[in-house]
Formats: C-alpha cells, structure tokens, sequence
C-alpha cells in the first residue's frame, strides 16, 4: 500500500475503530444512534454509584445485565456505560453507571415511572429474597461542559 493511501485511510480507521470502542462501551447503541445529532442544553447526565452488602456485588450485576438496563430502557432511562472498580475494596462492592436524561424534569418522571413499574418491583423482591442487596445509593446530576465532547 501506498504512503498516502495508508495516511488517507488513516482518520478513517480512526473514527471506524472509536466509533466501535464506544458502542462497545456503551452497550448496545448502534452507531447511527453515535452520529445523531448532540444533546440539547437541558440534557443532564446522572452518574450513580451502588455500594453493596458485602457479597452482593454478583447479585445486583445480574440483576442490572438481566432485567434493569431493559427496564431502564422502558422507561426513558438511558444508559451510558457501566463500570466495576478495578481495586480492593471498592471492586468487591461497587457498581458505577451513567445515565443521560433529556433533563432533570425527565429525570425525574422517567424514575417515579420506573420505581412504579410492577415488574421491576417483582424483580427487586426477588433479588433481594434472601436479604438486601444494595447499602447505600450515591447520585450526581451532572451538565457536560463547553470543552467536552458529546458522548453520543
């Protein structure tokens, strides 16, 4: 191949490659969903971290990768990524997510919908049959600033 063929393809392969990184990441957007338009000046993201009982972290992974990422998506809740620590102690009780939301009013509608829903109230009891699951909750509303890039 040619030098400048190989530099030409380049920005390309670039863009191909980010573009599959951050679908990967993201779950399961498709990336005529990456190349939409950016979010609008209401847009807030909610990053929300879970600290679980000692030993439940498995639970609430199943439970999010089984039923509440679906749910979330019933209900208008976006999911951006979710991630696990990579070090002791908070790898073994930690769940870190993001969510978009088109804004805080949004927010708040799209979670009363969702904590009303009866099949996430079933899943939740059955979850936590035998004991709770979840400590404690931390949420942060958070607006993306002028210098960042929009992570559509």
């Amino acid at each position: 191949m040619k030098r400048r063929t190989l530099l030409q393809a380049l920005p390309a392969a670039a863009l191909l490659s980010s573009l599959k990184l951050s679908t990967a990441t993201a779950g399961a957007a498709s990336l005529n969903e990456k190349s939409a338009e950016p979010p609008s000046p209401t847009t807030v993201y909610e990053l929300r971290i879970y600290y679980t009982v000692a030993g439940k972290l498995p639970d609430l992974l199943a439970r999010f990768r089984d039923h509440t990422d679906k749910l979330f998506a019933r209900h208008g809740l976006k999911s951006v990524a979710y991630w696990v620590p990579s070090d002791e102690p908070a790898k073994s009780n930690m769940l870190i997510y993001i969510l978009e939301h088109p804004s805080r009013e949004a927010a708040k509608t799209n979670w009363k919908s969702f904590g009303d829903d009866p099949e996430w109230n079933a899943v939740r009891e059955k979850s936590e049959a035998a004991g709770k699951i979840v400590e404690k909750v931390d949420s942060t509303y958070m607006s993306l600033t002028d210098f960042s890039k929009p992570l559509r």
